[in-house]
């Protein structure tokens, strides 16, 4: 059963009521953006503990942090990321897969982000 929420609109003095899906539960008929998140989620983590079993040395190759380098951080959330030849990779995930992450060194803060653009990610995820 898919999550509903009713929008109001006023247009002209008209009062307009529906009900659509919570941004999560639209689907393109297949998944829903919930499930397509949580593969997401699933996926980056086996991709940094593979990288991390291939290049274990130095321990700080992939590494996790509550706060981002300038202290700001996200209530519910840690940087799950990975120092590349090409450039870093860094996602932020919920706080549940923590521990998940038992291969990446903890960081107080997380090292200075460089920059990077999604198509960066991109790029650079496809020349691993």
């Amino acid at each position: 059963m898919k999550k509903l929420e009713t929008v109001h609109w006023m247009d002209k003095e008209e009062k307009i009521t529906w009900q659509v899906p919570k941004a999560g539960e639209v689907s393109d008929g297949y998944h829903t953006f919930n499930e397509l998140y949580e593969h997401r989620i699933i996926l980056y983590i086996a991709l940094c503990r593979q990288f991390f079993m291939k290049y274990a040395s130095p321990v700080d190759l992939i590494w996790k942090s509550k706060q981002h380098n300038d202290g700001s951080s996200l209530e519910g959330w840690f940087l799950l990321g990975m120092e590349t030849v090409y450039g870093q990779i860094s996602y932020h995930l919920p706080d549940k897969y923590w521990d998940d992450c038992y291969f990446a060194i903890p960081c107080f803060k997380a090292p200075p982000f460089d920059g990077y653009t999604s198509q960066d990610v991109l790029n650079r995820i496809t020349k691993l």
